[in-house]
């Protein structure tokens, strides 16, 4: 059995939905749980402390260990307050799984910058708030584990989603390198693009009769998504660097790959007209590899040129982190 016992762990958007269920199967495992809700609505609107408060009397009536937070990840004042309630309810912090978040609809040329900014403030900011304080907390205690909960609407695209896409696309970029810096330090960072019947689902769809007899709807049941999470919080994962789906009971790995492409040559001065008339090859997805960094890319270049990527040949490394 994967066993969190004497584990602290942070879940955010805890109070409802997919972060409620995440919350109660690490509590069944053992985990002392930080259960961080503002009780908004989809949109973000409004306080309700009771929806944090709810699942911590579950957990707890349950006989596990649980306390609430209250505080937003919006601020960096908010994510700092999380993190302080995990180290001071329970002495450590050993998992983040970074979930909050709201949602609403729009197109895209009706889109305001009040909206744009405020999904951004909460998904990514948020998720920087609530990660760096609890990366310094990990670093000095030897190590931990951060999923954060990204989406197939920022890796592939969603219609009426640009605010949306481009908070969650951005989560990636931020567990990319907190997995390349927190290796060093036992720091594991992988995300998680769910599609689970939750809030969001409802809410958006919003035909009652649709949602009852759709078989898709009852084929993603929220729980589903729940072994993926749970699993990438767990000292059981030794790997870091990644982005999983979860989808129906069908788990998969997405990864950008970059391919062979087209090599013009080291002394090479090509032209837009050689783009045209290598589109086939440049394109192609056949013969790809997947970079762990922007230096795995150069490096596969600078080898397939036969030219060194640093003068006199020294090797490329990253700084050790401080």
């Amino acid at each position: 059995m994967i066993d969190f016992t004497g584990q602290s762990v942070i879940v955010t958007g805890a109070g409802r939905g997919l972060g409620r269920l995440y919350a109660l199967d690490l509590a069944r495992r053992g985990a002392a749980v930080v259960v961080n809700d503002i009780g908004s609505t989809m949109r973000g609107d409004g306080t309700d402390s009771s929806v944090a408060d709810a699942v911590v009397d579950e957990i707890l009536g349950a006989g596990g260990r649980a306390v609430a937070s209250h505080d937003s990840v919006d601020t960096a004042e908010g994510g700092a307050a999380i993190v302080e309630t995990a180290v001071s309810a329970f002495g450590r912090l050993d998992a983040v799984v970074s979930n909050a978040g709201i949602f609403g609809s729009v197109s895209f040329d009706e889109l305001s910058h009040e909206d744009w900014a405020r999904m951004l403030r909460v998904h990514l900011d948020g998720g920087f708030h609530l990660s760096q304080p609890a990366y310094r907390v990990m670093k000095a205690g030897g190590g931990g584990r951060f999923v954060f909960i990204s989406s197939s609407a920022g890796v592939f695209g969603q219609p009426m989603e640009a605010h949306y896409a481009a908070a969650k696309a951005g989560l990636i970029g931020l567990t990319n390198v907190i997995a390349i810096e927190g290796e060093a330090h036992g720091i594991l960072a992988n995300a998680v693009l769910p599609t689970g019947f939750s809030r969001m689902v409802t809410e958006t769809v919003g035909d009652e009769k649709f949602l009852a007899e759709s078989g898709f709807m009852r084929a993603i049941r929220p729980e589903l998504v729940v072994p993926l999470v749970v699993f990438l919080a767990s000292r059981a994962c030794t790997f870091t660097h990644r982005n999983y789906s979860a989808c129906a009971g069908r788990y998969a790995r997405a990864f950008v790959g970059l391919s062979d492409g087209w090599l013009a040559g080291a002394d090479a001065e090509p032209a837009a007209e050689d783009i045209a008339d290598h589109l086939e090859q440049i394109s192609a997805t056949e013969n790809f590899i997947v970079p762990n960094s922007i230096v795995d890319e150069v490096l596969e270049v600078c080898d397939r040129l036969g030219v060194s990527a640093m003068p006199g040949g020294a090797e490329v490394e990253f700084p050790e982190p401080a």
